[in-house]
């Protein structure tokens, strides 16, 4: 989301040459009220007035969108999403670029520059009165409008809808990597986890270097147990990167040891009947808890105060024989719980 560049030339090529003197000052009013408003950073007050520039000039010819652009734009500032999703979905429907050809004039007798619409400006060219006669073209806002709106329909939860606009704008802009990073994006929160990891491994080929997209794969590949040890991978690859990443030590550690509860659970149901199985099951846990061992003791380092990692931490030096760490580990949860309090 872009924020105007101010003094972003907007008024003064609203109000082209010729207009009638009552228009043009209430024009000059309202655009002063927009952008005091918006520099004020009060942009749910400038996003009207942006409107009602655009209302006036409409109901004189001039269909100009830019001002509804702003609008959306200011809207999006203020964090009103339903009303920026509108305006943003129209522009885009509307085929708005944000392209135009800026003409102007430097009267003479002043040294003014003026703005005049095409039709003034051709007139002006046989006029003495006025020189340097000059076309400007705006860059293009399109992939802003894309960027943006997708972003508004993400955070309001709406990622079906975000998908259908980013497939609009890979479309026209296919090397969008903000539109290509907000797919993975609304991929997870529409629920296709399928094409969740193939984004999450696209963005991966591009830049091994984002941990958190190494984290994010790796909590999808622990969801599976085909995948699990592609899971630690991950999580050590996202550790690699950044070394006090404490959610992943935190994922290693119960990726790692498993669902115990089920575990111990079959543990008790065979240690009657089966003493030697239940032996097998109880040597495989205490390796399994003991590979956890050194990232539950690096999670701990790098988030002290986190009770779930010191609980954990216990426990595994429970499972694990080592007495003086389990009495200093409960000591460590006594002073949390008590801080919580």
């Amino acid at each position: 989301m872009k924020k105007l560049i101010l003094g972003m030339a907007i008024v003064a090529s609203a109000f082209a040459f010729g207009q009638k003197g009552d228009v043009n000052a209430q024009l000059q009013a309202t655009n002063k009220a927009a952008m005091d408003a918006y520099n004020a950073k009060n942009y749910a007050a400038a996003a009207p007035k942006f409107i009602e520039i655009y209302d006036l000039l409409k109901a004189n010819g001039q269909d100009n969108k830019m001002y509804m652009y702003y609008a959306g734009l200011s809207h999006a500032l203020a964090n009103n999403s339903d009303a920026a999703i509108k305006i943003y979905t129209d522009l885009i429907n509307s085929g708005y670029t944000g392209v135009e050809t800026t003409y102007t004039a430097k009267e003479k007798k002043s040294g003014q520059v003026v703005n005049l619409d095409k039709a003034t400006w051709d007139l002006m060219k046989k006029n003495a009165d006025y020189s340097d006669f000059k076309t400007e073209q705006t860059p293009s806002v399109e992939p802003d409008l894309y960027e943006t709106l997708t972003t508004l329909l993400i955070n309001a939860k709406k990622g079906n809808e975000a998908l259908v606009i980013i497939e609009k704008g890979l479309a026209k802009f296919p090397n969008n990597t903000k539109l290509k990073e907000a797919q993975t994006n609304a991929y997870l929160q529409s629920g296709n986890m399928d094409k969740f990891v193939t984004g999450l491994k696209e963005q991966l080929a591009k830049n091994p270097n984002d941990a958190t997209n190494w984290y994010n794969l790796g909590v999808m590949q622990a969801k599976t147990p085909a995948t699990v040890e592609e899971a630690i991978a991950s999580f050590k690859k996202a550790i690699e990167l950044k070394p006090d990443f404490a959610n992943a030590y935190q994922n290693i550690v119960y990726t790692t040891i498993g669902d115990d509860p089920k575990v111990v659970a079959e543990i008790n149901a065979t240690r009657k009947d089966k003493p030697d199985a239940a032996s097998k099951l109880i040597d495989a846990r205490r390796e399994r808890f003991a590979k956890a061992l050194p990232f539950a003791e690096s999670w701990y380092k790098v988030d002290p105060k986190n009770i779930d990692a010191v609980t954990t931490l216990k426990e595994i030096y429970v499972v694990t024989k080592n007495i003086d760490k389990v009495k200093e580990m409960k000591a460590k949860e006594a002073e949390l719980s008590a801080g919580a309090k």
